[in-house]
């Protein structure tokens, strides 16, 4: 970390350097959105309303795989209509506890609702987040109390106007955004703090946007003096500010607990703070291809529908008129065992076949790059497939989809959700802490999502039981004491827990299993008592029979 402490100017600076280190990488980007994302194409262009997207390319696969995939981000790891998150405590045990349960089904409930508010922009900021991360392998959301309607505010910003900086350990420490305000919303949010010329700009030109600098710095970085110090300044890790660039004012500095922004990043690679896609990285080369192919197939196919012309210029007396309907007059001496005066040019069009096929494999390419061959789930058929067969399916699922989901619910859901919930318990969303179970003070909390990926792994515990027991079985026939092997109750309470059964507490089960063995002892106590007084009964009716016999 750097012990000098830090100004306004300095960081700035310091902001600059950032964004002119990144130059190469915003040309990438650049080149990427041209090809499957030009709806964002303007890292080094500046485009006016009402410019055309996709001028550029001649075939829309590129743009449709990112598409497609963006979709299922959202679709298979936060579907709307489904509990996609939870909050639980890392123990296990303690998770079962039925007031611990209950608070955390109203948390998440509490929490769903602030975030799925219309204020709060949340589908809309992740959709273009999961546009970002698809095409660039990383994006920039920030998620904001509204000091004007107290509700959460979610915004997803340009990776052009956003840089950061990491420490040894990889965490991003220091982030720069470049913030265009119109010089009436400045006015009106910072007043006194804004010099005068942008007062009098303001009512000339409302709209003139001027840019600021939004800072987050480490709180123990930043040289901050107020007038009135914060209370326990130790609670807050870092320092937010504004800053008007050009005249370097410094219009807000406030010390934060956490800095609003999350920013997942898909793959990277060392010696770089940025991430990169993989599926761009793979795809590009076949992508432009492709629009190298569809342009000569497009250039061959208009040839074959409409080829160029061979024309006799003397003995054409008039424009060739190759339109429908069209007439073009002939010289009637021209002698037609020269040639016709008009004919097609002789073309060979036997590689359009191979241009095509060419080009669906292209395609195909891009396709597998963006692992749209992968995401879905297998198709199980009950009737033809034993449990062993769809086990095997789904493990072979999980490997595959794997690498595509796993860093989208540790590093976008996991920070969304974190950030979320701090933003909300600051602020009292889930009431006093002191109003908690007493069985989360100091416990660590955890966030469990659930998606296809992570359900058909759950799965595989139902699976293995069901197999377990099979085996059981078998050896139980050759020798009925190795039933003694298996822990059959932990292995069953996971197994309910994956097909999303509601397991009782463990003390409950307990008392409920202790109680049924008692009733069975008590059973068996019976039984022998009875059979105890037949028996007896049985005897002394022998016994006065041999008594008769006797006599």
């Amino acid at each position: 970390m750097i012990a000098l402490k830090l100004r306004s100017r300095e960081l700035v600076e310091m902001g600059d350097k950032l964004f002119s280190q990144r130059t190469a990488a915003v040309s990438l980007w650049q080149e990427i959105a041209d090809n499957f994302y030009p709806e964002r194409a303007d890292f080094t262009v500046s485009r006016s309303l009402g410019t055309e997207f996709a001028s550029n390319l001649m075939s829309g696969a590129p743009v449709l795989a990112r598409r497609d995939l963006a979709n299922q981000f959202a679709a298979m790891l936060r579907p709307k209509g489904k509990e996609w998150f939870s909050l639980a405590p890392k123990d296990a045990k303690l998770a079962e506890r039925r007031n611990v349960v209950a608070f955390s089904e109203w948390s998440t409930s509490v929490m769903r609702r602030a975030m799925y508010d219309s204020a709060a922009k949340f589908a809309r900021a992740t959709k273009e987040g999961d546009n970002d991360f698809a095409a660039f392998g990383q994006a920039v959301l920030s998620v904001e109390l509204d000091p004007e309607t107290m509700k959460l505010l979610y915004r997803c910003w340009h990776l052009r106007d956003v840089v950061w900086a990491e420490n040894e350990r990889g965490d991003i420490y220091q982030i720069h955004r470049k913030w265009k305000l119109s010089a009436r919303d400045l006015c009106a949010k910072y007043k006194e703090k804004v010099p005068s010329k942008y007062h009098e700009l303001a009512k000339k030109e409302p709209f003139k946007e001027i840019e600021c600098r939004h800072v987050i710095v480490l709180y123990d970085q930043y040289d901050y003096n107020p007038k009135v110090k914060p209370v326990r300044a130790e609670r807050f890790g870092f320092m937010s500010m504004l800053v008007l660039k050009e005249d370097d004012v410094l219009l807000n500095e406030t010390p934060v607990i956490d800095h609003p922004y999350i920013i997942p990043r898909w793959q990277t690679v060392s010696g770089s703070q940025y991430a990169h896609s993989p599926c761009t990285v793979i795809a590009l080369p076949d992508a432009r291809l492709l629009q190298r192919i569809t342009f000569t197939l497009l250039e061959a196919g208009e040839k074959a529908t409409n080829p160029p012309m061979i024309a006799i210029q003397e003995a054409i007396r008039s424009d060739v008129a190759i339109y429908a309907g069209g007439i073009t007059w002939a010289d009637a001496e021209y002698d037609e065992r020269l040639g016709e005066v008009l004919r097609p040019l002789t073309m060979d069009h036997s590689g359009l076949k191979f241009g095509w096929e060419m080009g669906q494999k292209h395609e195909e390419m891009v396709r597998k790059a963006f692992f749209l061959d992968q995401i879905n789930l297998p198709a199980y058929d009950g009737a033809a497939m034993t449990a062993t067969e769809i086990r095997v399916r789904t493990e072979e699922y999980v490997r595959a989809a794997l690498p595509l989901f796993e860093p989208m619910e540790a590093e976008y859901n996991g920070a969304l959700c974190e950030k979320t919930f701090n933003l909300l318990n600051q602020h009292g969303g889930f009431g006093s802490p002191r109003d908690w179970p007493q069985e989360l003070v100091g416990a660590e909390l955890d966030w469990q999502f659930s998606s296809p990926l992570s359900e058909a792994a759950q799965k595989q515990k139902a699976f293995g039981f069901q197999e377990a027991a099979n085996l059981l079985a078998v050896a139980a026939q050759i020798d009925p004491a190795l039933r003694s092997e298996w822990d059959v109750r932990t292995d069953f309470r996971d197994a309910l827990r994956s097909v999303k059964a509601a397991v009782v507490d463990e003390e409950v089960s307990d008392a409920a299993l202790a109680d049924a063995k008692q009733k069975e002892q008590l059973q068996e106590v019976i039984g022998l008592t009875q059979n105890g007084a037949v028996a007896a009964e049985q005897l002394g009716k022998a016994a006065k029979s041999f008594q008769g016999i006797a006599a």
